[in-house]
């Protein structure tokens, strides 16, 4: 289906919501490696994607699991896939877990930067900085966000105004109309 579709589709956001089949077959009741086909699949196509993983405390949680993560994501995926590590709020079958430690979210996004990725986001938390995007060159702040909220976008041209770096996307340039 998604060769079908995939002249059609030009970007997705994809949950990677673990990263072993004991924890796709028993928590998520799916399997792992159809998922890490289809990012691959979709990388092969020309489709842009962003990858979005739900930092479930005691599951998804662990510095070696986000490390393998986001070694994943580079690798076959290419640094410029952003990679969202959302907050766990307890609900449902797992009410009773804790929510996600502010902390584990930021050393996420330590590694994921640390290994490579040019774009990496917390979600469902107000940090104060993980969900703007930065140059990945020069560090410059592009886009200042609060909330799902853009509060200023800097892109022009798809580039950096600060060095010229080109910022990967669709869509993301603040001259657009």
């Amino acid at each position: 289906p998604l060769q079908k579709i995939a002249p059609f589709l030009s970007a997705a956001n994809i949950d990677l919501k673990g990263w072993d089949d004991d924890f796709y077959r028993n928590v998520c009741g799916g399997d792992f490696m159809p998922v890490l086909n289809t990012l691959k699949l979709m990388k092969k196509l020309n489709i842009f994607v962003e990858v979005t993983t739900l930092a479930v405390t005691g599951f998804v949680d662990d510095e070696s699991i986000l490390r393998d993560i986001a070694r994943f994501i580079k690798n076959e995926l290419g640094a410029e896939t952003p990679w969202h590590i959302s907050r766990f709020f307890p609900q449902y079958h797992y009410a009773s877990a804790p929510p996600t430690p502010p902390k584990v979210l930021q050393r996420a996004r330590e590694i994921g930067l640390d290994e490579g990725l040019r774009y990496v986001y917390i979600g469902n938390i107000m940090d104060g900085g993980g969900e703007n995007t930065n140059c990945y060159s020069c560090g410059e702040r592009l886009i200042h966000r609060s909330g799902y909220q853009i509060l200023s976008n800097k892109i022009l041209n798809n580039k950096c105004p600060a060095c010229g770096a080109v910022i990967d996307g669709i869509g993301i340039s603040g001259d657009e109309k």
